[in-house]
């Protein structure tokens, strides 16, 4: 097999591109956000059992209004709770069956991990769940009742 140098810029380029997808349907609104190298886009929807059927196609659409597909995300981000036991099971389901679909790695957080970080932003929760090493692709939800 031959690689020219253009086919080797692009898949170095491919393994560098990193896009990162927040999820956190546990709270009063689903939020959502992507993390690109050079943006960073969110946005909510209304908390309820409607757009928790379908998180997915809200998912899918979000990514495709930015130019972007499942397959240039390369982790997930999803709020484990405490919070909505219906948001929580639908995000973490979802995550789970990109996980196994299309190989995609996620992080399960709460802020409660987090409690020491008076200035908790969504565009920081990569870098919280490194420095309070947050095990990649582990499910512990916290559900309220």
């Amino acid at each position: 097999m031959v690689l020219f140098s253009s086919d080797l810029e692009f898949i170095v380029m491919k393994k560098t591109n990193i896009n990162t997808l927040i999820i956190d349907a546990a709270n009063e609104k689903i939020f959502l956000m992507i993390i690109t190298i050079d943006n960073t886009y969110s946005i909510t929807h209304d908390n309820s059992k409607i757009n928790y059927e379908k998180l997915t196609l809200l998912v899918n659409d979000f990514l495709y209004s930015k130019n972007l597909e499942l397959g240039n995300i390369s982790e997930i981000y999803v709020n484990r709770g405490p919070g909505s036991f219906a948001g929580i099971r639908n995000s973490l389901s979802v995550v789970k069956a990109l996980n196994l679909a299309i190989n995609i790695d996620y992080y399960c957080y709460s802020r409660v991990d987090f409690n020491d970080e008076t200035d908790f932003k969504y565009e920081n929760i990569p870098n919280l769940c490194d420095k309070f090493n947050i095990k990649k692709n582990l499910i512990k939800p916290i559900y309220i009742s």
